[in-house]
């Protein structure tokens, strides 16, 4: 009993001293708290350039670190420029007569001087170009298929030249690869049609599990919080099952009653049951961008406002205790990577199982007679 009353006193106590370090900056905690509101919104969007650190100098001026990307737009022609011309949104671009503005990591035609028009809802109206511009999470899926390409070309060779036994990192990466044979695509999907699908299946989880890592880097990109690369993941699942499904697949969702009621018995029961199972379609990848994207996302939401949390206590407890809390955050993030790609990869050989799936009627009428 005196251990619990001295454990619960020492808790209040940490308590309040933490309330009194917060409580004891005043004023300036507001903008303090929407800076770094502001930049955990500049870290969760893609942007055109790698920003690593910024500083300002004595004079005031604001110098970033990093490395601008290319601008490829095309508007009345291609127009290419380096991302260096918008100086982080501080400035205009000029490209072959045409002026363009970054706002809100997006760009927008503009005059010399930057206006930017407004709707009645405060929406800008100004023209954006299309654009192919390669940003940050560009980059960093381009290195991720690089890694990929070479990483498993060796692993392939290794496999080639010793016998079918790996070497290197092969010897880390094929134990991975057999799991996701043996007990992901073949029991989901069937021995006999689980090799069509197994290239995909390796490919996405592979490319969702190094790029969630990189997103833990001190890069920060995070490129499997974007919606439209979750979208894309889902899209090919998609295709992939809805192209490959089997007669047995489609009749499923328009007649799957089968014979077991006449059909002006299920005629009213498939008003219902029919949209909803075209409806499952395409709830079905919706539910694998929407889980990848909101998991990966709200982890580093998490983890900057933990960080952000140092620089408003400012005090020898609050501080470490945010640092600790951040640090046990970021462990759960390596296994919340990893899980999250398994998980798109099991449920992708899930859709992929029903899609293949086929019955053998005469196969089970005979067993049926042999029973009988």
């Amino acid at each position: 009993m005196r251990t619990r009353i001295t454990v619960k006193t020492i808790t209040l106590l940490l308590f309040l001293i933490s309330f009194t370090a917060f409580a004891s900056e005043g004023e300036g905690k507001g903008d303090k708290k929407s800076e770094i509101k502001e930049y955990i919104q500049h870290h969760l969007k893609d942007s055109y350039d790698f920003s690593l650190f910024s500083y300002t100098t004595d004079s005031g001026e604001h110098k970033y670190i990093g490395a601008p990307l290319p601008v490829i737009l095309w508007d009345n022609g291609l127009k290419v420029f380096s991302s260096s011309k918008f100086h982080h949104g501080e400035t205009v671009a000029e490209a072959g007569g045409d002026y363009y503005k970054l706002y809100h990591s997006k760009i927008y035609k503009t005059d010399a001087q930057g206006t930017i028009n407004y709707d009645d809802e405060h929406h800008p109206t100004n023209i954006k170009p299309l654009d192919f511009s390669i940003t940050k999470s560009v980059v960093m899926i381009i290195i991720t298929g690089l890694l990929m390409f070479f990483l498993f070309r060796g692993l392939a060779k290794s496999y080639a030249n010793n016998g079918g036994i790996a070497k290197g990192f092969g010897r880390f990466f094929e134990p991975i690869v057999l799991y996701i044979r043996d007990d992901i695509a073949i029991p989901n999907i069937g021995e006999k049609k689980y090799m069509k699908y197994m290239p995909f299946l390796l490919t996405v989880f592979f490319f969702i599990w190094f790029l969630n890592i990189f997103g833990l880097t001190p890069l920060g990109v995070n490129v499997t919080g974007n919606l439209a690369v979750t979208a894309s993941l889902a899209i090919l699942t998609f295709l992939l099952t809805n192209l490959t499904g089997t007669r047995d697949y489609w009749k499923h969702i328009f007649d799957p009653l089968g014979d077991s009621m006449p059909w002006y018995a299920k005629a009213v029961l498939y008003v219902i049951l029919i949209p909803i199972e075209v409806l499952g379609i395409f709830i079905k990848p919706f539910s694998l961008l929407i889980r990848l994207y909101a998991n990966m996302q709200a982890g580093h939401i998490v983890l900057m406002s933990l960080i952000g949390l140092m620089f408003i206590f400012k005090s020898w407890l609050g501080s470490p205790l945010s640092f600790g809390l951040a640090f046990a955050i970021s462990l759960i993030e390596i296994l919340v990577a990893l899980l999250q790609a398994y998980i798109f990869t099991m449920l992708s050989a899930l859709y992929f199982g029903f899609a293949a799936e086929t019955h053998d009627h005469a196969e089970e009428h005979e067993g049926d007679v042999q029973h009988l």
